[in-house]
């Protein structure tokens, strides 16, 4: 099985995502809206709920504020990532692939987890290779073996026929 090429891809704040963080927001600020219409009193619940909707909120400020631009690289055997704590040697996955964005999850061995948007307008004419990289395995040391075993001739059987 062969690798697919070595391809590097720009990385940064994606529409996709941040489509997904104001959407789920939304969704959020509806929810606490609908919980203070229906049960409507100033009690220690509706403090509860506004202050879990304000962390949340926090939160989400903190996901959408600008990120330096970085480069993924995929080098035919693991991928890396450019960035003021740089990963090397990492696993993708491939966690959602809408055609045109693709979620990806990048595993690096002690070390968090990085999820990252990649979209197609970032650079289309690299998008098809690394469309390719991502959904690539990794040669492991089980590719070697059955070249090998392919090289070998298989026994032959005694002629029994006589």
């Amino acid at each position: 099985m062969h690798s697919a090429p070595s391809v590097s891809y720009p990385v940064g704040r994606s529409r996709m995502g941040r489509r997904a963080a104001i959407a789920l927001w939304l969704a959020g600020a509806c929810c606490v809206g609908a919980w203070r219409a229906q049960y409507g009193g100033n009690d220690w619940r509706w403090a509860l709920v506004l202050g879990a909707f304000l962390i949340a909120s926090l939160a989400a400020a903190r996901a959408l504020r600008p990120v330096a631009a970085r480069e993924l690289r995929w080098d035919g055997a693991a991928w890396s990532l450019s960035a003021p704590q740089p990963m090397g040697m990492a696993q993708a996955a491939v966690a959602l692939d809408l055609q045109a964005a693709v979620l990806v999850r990048l595993d690096e061995a002690g070390r968090a987890a990085q999820w990252l948007w990649l979209e197609k307008s970032a650079m289309p004419e690299r998008w098809n290779a690394l469309r390719r990289a991502v959904y690539c395995r990794a040669p492991g040391p089980q590719d070697a073996a059955p070249s090998l075993a392919a090289a070998t001739p298989a026994p032959r059987a005694p002629d029994l026929s006589a």
